[in-house]
């Protein structure tokens, strides 16, 4: 029996992508044209890891774009603790109050990764960092825009995509269709989940905007970061090369093999665990990252 077609959400907005060329990702404003209201999907906290610095200037620049274009933000929105940036939701919550929300299944992330830290205790691993937590086919509004919440795991067991409208934000599912899937090696990732992601995403209707969160440039070209459901089904590299699950699953893990870890994994999960927030100052008022040593199995040097 044929799967129902997901049903129109009302809406078509406005996207506008902050490309961050450290980290090759992408942070939007979703704005709807009749209310003006808007939210920020995956905004970066800045960081220089030779020196240890933090900044504030990419989620700056982006509260500079809402205030100029005359928006008002409703919500601050991850689709996942990230392995290679930190987020800048705990930021823009306290400079801003607007509530920040990320899929459910976070708290299982926050139990893993506390684990590999071995810093059980040093945040509480129930999601109350944010302050929404959404689960699979839940759904909220941006002003007049509707916006369901799509359970899609696979690079992580806590992915989630947003749809808003006519368009969906992706994140680490697909990326642009030259550039193929996101990796699935990260503890808790799996390649047969992120083939089934993928299916629920192919499933909306083929001119559905995809709005993905990274791109790496393939053969050197300009970033690019939307594309369209019919185009992702019909010109995505590792789709075209590996049609089928099992030859998506076996296509996916080894070219996972091959790839190195992201520069900032070990340093970004433990501040993502925590809602975008630096770890709590120690005794001598300064904050401290703290790096696990051969921790990570399969990890290339």
């Amino acid at each position: 029996m044929e799967s129902p077609k997901p049903a129109p959400l009302a809406g078509k907005p406005i996207v506008t992508g902050f490309f961050d060329d450290r980290t090759f990702s992408v942070q939007y404003v979703v704005a709807d044209p009749l209310t003006r209201a808007c939210a920020i999907i995956d905004p970066v906290l800045d960081f220089e890891p030779k020196s240890g610095a933090t900044a504030t200037g990419s989620a700056d620049a982006i509260l500079a774009f809402i205030e100029r274009e005359g928006l008002t933000l409703e919500w601050i929105l991850d689709t996942h603790p990230h392995a290679d940036h930190f987020s800048a939701a705990g930021y823009l919550h306290d400079r801003t109050g607007a509530p920040t929300a990320i899929g459910e299944k976070v708290r299982g992330v926050q139990r893993l990764w506390q684990g590999l830290y071995h810093i059980e205790g040093c945040c509480p691993a129930d999601g109350s960092q944010w302050s929404r937590l959404f689960a699979d086919g839940e759904r909220f509004s941006i002003g007049a825009l509707e916006v369901e919440v799509l359970f899609t795991p696979g690079h992580t067991l806590a992915s989630i995509a947003y749809r808003v409208g006519d368009a969906v934000f992706v994140h680490d599912t697909l990326f642009m269709p030259d550039g193929g899937t996101a990796r699935t090696d990260f503890p808790g990732g799996s390649a047969g989940a992120l083939w089934d992601s993928i299916q629920r995403l192919l499933a909306l209707p083929g001119d559905t905007r995809v709005f993905t969160g990274h791109d790496y440039q393939p053969g050197g070209r300009e970033p690019r970061w939307e594309s369209t459901v019919e185009e992702q089904r019909r010109t995505n590299i590792h789709l075209v090369r590996a049609p089928t699950r099992e030859a998506f699953v076996s296509l996916r893990e080894a070219r996972d093999r091959e790839l190195a870890m992201p520069n900032l994994i070990l340093h970004s999960l433990q501040v993502n665990i925590r809602g975008g927030r630096l770890p709590e100052p120690e005794s001598d008022g300064r904050r401290y990252l703290k790096i696990p040593l051969d921790r990570l199995e399969g990890a290339a040097w």
